[in-house]
């Protein structure tokens, strides 16, 4: 007998859990629901930060909150009091344990661990047939939150990647009161480069060296930049290493065509999971798993993340080509963005939720030059209006 499922979620991270914890709370009424994951067992391996919103779900799971967030250059550094609405971090453990426990209430959700899915599914008799590396299964419909196998480089403007540490220091490092969300003193020229700093007291922090860059980094080509920042901040003291995290995050993706089959979608980091601008997903994976779970259980087929508002998918898509285009101009940009008055405007927009006076704000902050040509070397009707590229 080859086990059915109403639903096959192919992956068990963020995204795949997220959804299975929206169906669990459907008990009995829920369709039936295999979740296949890779793993063998979860381990702290990431942190997912966000600004707090009205979504009070998983609030509870938050292990940290801050009042502050800095941003800093060589020679300035802006603070921004966010105390209205905190900067909060959550811890992948505690996520994936709270995960585990909502699915294992309900019989009508199988998670179903050290199961890799071993070739592409197929459609035979209106059911998709999923092979793994330990059998054959069979689903109704399918949501594939896998990752591409391996990054496209120009399938993104830009790529996020990133190498932290979480360290505990023998003396006091660390204000716990205040997050670095990008600091560009120690980076290197021609390179979107930058200190992350997430301080948990005084004497632990997690430390990550990130870049923007047209191609995606591993490990060992931020290895050096990573062990140069710890020595930073710990100065002198001793201190040892809790554990390691590493990420890459497409910046910038084009949205993707749909399948021809609304029995299969695919979603998460790389189908649209991530803000193009900031790479930030944890919220959107939220919002994506509620409706999601709504139309499953109204017998609908599944959805995919729905694609960002006109007006933020190009504001982001130029910000991002101004990047590429002139690196060296990242922390005054940056700076300028953090800078505004109303703390309030820049944090709606990061978190999705921009109002119209937001975009204004957001435009008036930022020098007017970079953007026309970009705009102009980008569309080239544009180009009898502002000839050469000089406007600003």
């Amino acid at each position: 007998m080859h086990p059915d499922s109403d639903v096959a979620i192919l992956g068990g991270g963020c995204a795949g859990l997220s959804l299975a914890m929206r169906l669990a709370e459907s008990g009995a009424k829920g369709p039936k629901v295999v979740v296949l994951e890779e793993r063998a067992l979860y381990v702290p391996d990431r942190t997912w930060c966000f600004w707090a919103d009205d979504d009070t779900r998983l609030r509870h799971l938050a292990q940290h909150r801050w009042s502050s967030l800095a941003v800093a250059d060589c020679q300035t550094r802006v603070t921004v009091d966010c105390r209205a609405v905190p900067y909060q971090m959550i811890p992948s453990d505690l996520f994936y344990a709270a995960a585990v426990r909502a699915i294992a209430q309900t019989p009508r959700i199988e998670l179903a661990l050290n199961e890799t899915v071993i070739s592409e599914p197929r459609k035979e008799d209106q059911r998709w047939r999923i092979e793994t590396s330990t059998q054959v299964r069979y689903a109704k419909q399918i949501i594939d939150t896998r990752p591409p196998p391996r990054p496209e480089r120009e399938s993104a403007i830009l790529w996020q990647s990133f190498l932290g540490q979480e360290v505990t220091c023998e003396t006091a490092r660390f204000d716990p009161d205040c997050a670095t969300l990008m600091d560009f003193s120690a980076g290197c020229e021609g390179t979107i480069a930058f200190l992350y700093l997430l301080p948990f007291s005084k004497q632990r922090a997690l430390i990550e060296a990130t870049v923007f860059a047209p191609k995606p980094l591993g490990p060992s080509d931020l290895a050096a930049r990573l062990e140069h920042l710890v020595r930073q901040q710990v100065g002198g003291a001793g201190f040892s290493v809790l554990r390691t995290e590493h990420g890459t995050l497409p910046m910038g993706q084009a949205t993707p065509a749909p399948l021809t089959d609304p029995t299969y979608v695919r979603v998460g980091v790389a189908r649209g999971g991530v803000r193009s601008a900031s790479g930030f997903a944890f919220q959107r994976i939220q919002r994506w798993a509620e409706d999601c779970a709504a139309a499953l259980m109204a017998g609908l087929p599944p959805k995919a993340h729905a694609p960002d508002p006109w007006l933020l998918r190009s504001m982001d898509r130029l910000f991002l080509r101004v990047l590429r285009a002139k690196p060296e101009a990242a922390p005054e940009l940056f700076l300028r963005l953090f800078a505004i008055k109303d703390s309030g405007h820049m944090i709606r927009f990061m978190n999705d939720r921009p109002t119209l006076a937001d975009y204004a704000a957001i435009v008036w902050a930022l020098p007017a030059g970079p953007f026309l040509r970009e705009m102009t070397r980008s569309l080239p009707a544009l180009s009898a209006l502002f000839p050469g590229g000089r406007a600003g």
